[in-house]
């Protein structure tokens, strides 16, 4: 049976937005049968599933991926069919969600919410400070934009060094042990990959001054957890703003929660309300580009992982 070219499948979550933008970029969405050439996944937390799809579906062209990071389908990108993800549709969320953490830990308010005394004056302004943010995507580049008014000097260390608007300079992953020294405020906005993963660990983390303060809003393990929480007590750095975690969600009782210097946001740099509306947007623009109407957005290359 052939592939019918106008023909795109949503799956598991059909909600009316997704539809709606298959529909107005000129598809028609159907059930997942042999005349199917497109995929648009919607769950991230069930990669068998889409493997399972993909196994008895071979004539499949194009897979649509939920997230920015696709490190759940690690072992399925590598499959012969087009993948493309939501890299850069949720940059503006998460980027404000970073600066937000940021300035949080600069106003000591981890420590402030729990206060039943006054307490001493505190504060460290992003104003004229110097941050460092390792990952050079759609999230890095946003928070560039929102650190302008701040003055802030910026270095970006991301795997292939190339300028960036805002950035004072652009340095390779294998500097990041010279920039951190310096740094005031660093921001982890990095895929999650074999070459970043456990990136920050117990020497990584003492590279760091005592005053200053590490935000993480890409992956969990891009931070050995029990290292990071060590430093805190510590206090070999300032503080920590993290939105994500390794355990994932952080369980009850877990030593994390016990550090007076840590900030736990649980995953909402990203709240679905703002990633359905974004992600409907993806999707209309990879349609377009599926029936040749267009440019894909989002390729996945699968030898880098994002």
């Amino acid at each position: 049976m052939a592939v019918d070219p106008n023909l795109v499948a949503i799956e598991p979550r059909q909600l009316p937005e997704f539809i709606a933008a298959a529909t107005d970029a000129g598809a028609q969405v159907s059930p997942l049968t042999h005349e199917v050439g497109a995929l648009i996944w919607t769950d991230y937390h069930h990669p068998e599933q889409l493997a399972a799809h993909l196994a008895t579906n071979p004539q499949l062209e194009w897979v649509q991926l939920p997230w920015a990071g696709v490190d759940a389908f690690a072992n399925i990108i590598s499959h012969p069919v087009r993948f493309t993800s939501a890299k850069g549709s949720y940059r503006e969320p998460v980027a404000e969600h970073a600066l937000m953490l940021c300035m949080a830990l600069g106003r000591r308010l981890a420590e402030r919410v729990r206060a039943k005394t006054w307490g001493e004056k505190w504060a460290v302004s992003l104003y004229d400070s110097n941050v460092v943010i390792v990952g050079g995507g759609g999230i890095a580049q946003e928070l560039l934009l929102q650190l302008q008014p701040f003055r802030a000097s910026v270095t970006v260390v991301r795997r292939h060094p190339a300028p960036m608007s805002g950035a004072a300079r652009v340095v390779g992953l294998d500097q990041l042990d010279e920039v951190l020294p310096a740094a005031q405020f660093v921001v982890l906005a990095c895929a999650l990959t074999d070459e970043t993963r456990g990136l920050f660990d117990a020497k990584r983390l003492a590279l760091l001054d005592a005053s200053a303060y590490l935000v993480n809003v890409s992956r969990g393990p891009v931070i050995d957890t029990m290292a990071l929480i060590a430093a805190l007590n510590a206090w070999l750095l300032a503080g920590a703003g993290i939105d994500v975690t390794d355990p994932e969600p952080l369980p009850e009782g877990h030593p994390g929660w016990e550090c007076e210097n840590l900030i736990v946001t649980p995953h909402t740099a990203d709240t679905p309300v703002q990633v359905n509306h974004f992600f409907a947007i993806r999707i209309g623009q990879n349609v377009r580009a599926y029936l040749n109407r267009g440019d894909w957005v989002g390729t996945v290359d699968p030898k880098l992982g994002y």
